[in-house]
């Protein structure tokens, strides 16, 4: 693959998101002042508020029986989605662990919950084990970070400059760490959860992370994408990050689009159009073409700017 790269110039705004693996990318970290000036995102005068008793969190529903779970006082800005059947539901990531998620889960409902992951990068996993039905990607990558990450590894996720107000009470960026939890089955591409009413289908899409997935409710046209895309800078500069494969993956939801109403994204804003992945399909097929003209970030990091979104490199990936 050989990508265009640019002299640095100006970048698409907004915050970066998903650290994979407690690693920063380069300039990945907002000044506290800029990234609290802009949460939460506009996009969420529109929606309807929910009221849950950990404040940590902001609660939104985003569709009947769909609520996103939006943390946006940390840079992550990360979202998780609790999914509703008449029987059981699906809480769809448990985010950075700060607050109590199983807290806001059970505010919302008394059905058994079941835990699915979109990757085991941290941000995404911190509320695991507060759960006592996980199930996860059968790949090795998935199994290591279930064993948990430590203080050492993930404190910089609640050091000062990675926060907009007080941690809770309860944690401190000393012993703040990510719990391992017990995965209660593993699943792979084409697994099917039930949950009365309203069945989900899992989609292996790897290349952001090796256990990366997206899940679709066909009936409804709705498509949670996880960090395979959302509206801002995308990161693919992890070790475990597979462009190849990001690439086939991109090209396999892009094949959805037609038949989807909507899209729900891991980080920033919840709620996005299915028309964002033929978008992202072209994006990506340019940087492999050497159409799309990266620029380079100080640190090693390069970023290609497209309408609404960005993704950002290491250059060596080049």
């Amino acid at each position: 693959m050989v990508l265009r790269l640019a002299a640095a110039g100006a970048l698409a705004g907004g915050t970066l998101a998903c650290a994979p693996g407690g690693e920063s990318a380069p300039e990945s970290r907002p000044a506290t002042a800029g990234f609290c000036s802009n949460v939460p995102r506009s996009q969420y005068a529109s929606l309807e508020r929910v009221e849950v008793s950990d404040d940590w969190f902001e609660v939104y529903r985003v569709a009947p029986a769909v609520y996103a779970i939006y943390e946006p006082f940390q840079f992550q800005e990360v979202i998780s989605y609790l999914i509703l059947g008449e029987e059981g539901a699906l809480l769809f990531d448990t985010g950075m662990g700060i607050g109590r998620i199983r807290t806001v889960v059970d505010d919302l409902t008394a059905l058994p919950v079941t835990v699915l992951n979109s990757h085991t990068h941290l941000d995404h996993v911190g509320g695991n084990a507060e759960f006592e039905r996980v199930l996860a990607m059968d790949t090795e990558f998935t199994r290591t970070h279930a064993r948990g990450r430590t203080n050492a590894e993930v404190r910089g996720e609640v050091a000062a400059d990675a926060l907009c107000r007080a941690l809770p009470a309860e944690i401190t960026e000393d012993d703040y760490h990510t719990p391992a939890f017990e995965i209660d089955a593993f699943i792979e591409d084409g697994h099917r959860i039930d949950l009365g009413g309203r069945t989900l289908e899992v989609l292996a899409v790897p290349g952001h992370a090796p256990d990366a997935i997206a899940l679709l409710d066909a009936e409804a046209g709705f498509l949670w994408t996880g960090d395979s895309f959302y509206e801002g800078p995308i990161w693919l500069f992890a070790p475990e990050t597979d462009l190849e494969a990001y690439r086939t993956s991109v090209a396999r939801l892009a094949e959805l689009a037609p038949e989807l109403t909507t899209l729900f994204t891991a980080h920033n804003t919840p709620v996005a159009q299915p028309s964002r992945l033929l978008e992202l399909n072209d994006a990506v097929e340019a940087m492999f073409e050497g159409i799309a003209i990266g620029n380079a970030l100080p640190g090693g990091g390069v970023e290609f700017v497209f309408e609404g979104f960005t993704i950002l490199l290491r250059r060596e990936q080049l």
